[in-house]
């Protein structure tokens, strides 16, 4: 027969030792028995009543949505891509000086207006007011920031605010 004070252990304290064992076994299996009520509620939660065939329906369609997502992503991309092709073209940078042309004669109603596009090409329009002969309005062509005419001193001005964008 085995006896544990053959080995010199006190046989109280084998009892003891015991029952902390089984109370950390009771405390494990408690837990391990709420996180598996945990689990079978949001299983439940997410089969919510349905049969796999219905779940399978769910995301069939979550599929094609998706599908129709990318479609409408690719057809807005091509859009854009249009967008910024024609967006090169358009007059993005803006230059005004106003000036008076006739000094003490016309006032201050004189204006040079630049329009560039994203590359530098495009206009100068200078309009000069008199009050006595009229208004007299010239335009020059810019290409890539160069004018090959000679300019004023507010034609130069009002293409290097343009250019400044």
């Amino acid at each position: 027969m085995f006896h544990f004070e053959d080995f010199g252990l006190e046989t109280d304290i084998i009892v003891l030792i015991c029952l902390v064992l089984v109370a950390a076994l009771l405390i494990t299996s408690i837990v391990m028995l709420a996180k598996c009520s945990n689990l079978k509620r949001r299983y439940g939660s997410f089969m919510n009543g349905a049969e796999g065939k219905s779940l399978e329906a769910a995301f069939q369609k979550k599929f094609e949505n998706m599908d129709y997502i990318n479609e409408k992503l690719k057809e807005i991309d091509g859009r854009l891509g249009g967008i910024d092709a024609n967006l090169l073209k358009t007059y993005q940078k803006v230059g005004i000086v106003k000036y008076d042309a006739f000094k003490e004669v016309g006032g201050t109603l004189s204006f040079v207006l630049t329009l560039l596009t994203k590359e530098n090409d495009g206009f100068i329009l200078n309009s000069m007011h008199s009050n006595s002969e009229g208004c007299y309005t010239y335009i020059k062509e810019v290409k890539a920031g160069e004018v090959f005419v000679a300019l004023s001193e507010e034609e130069s001005q009002s293409l290097e605010e343009a250019k400044k964008g």
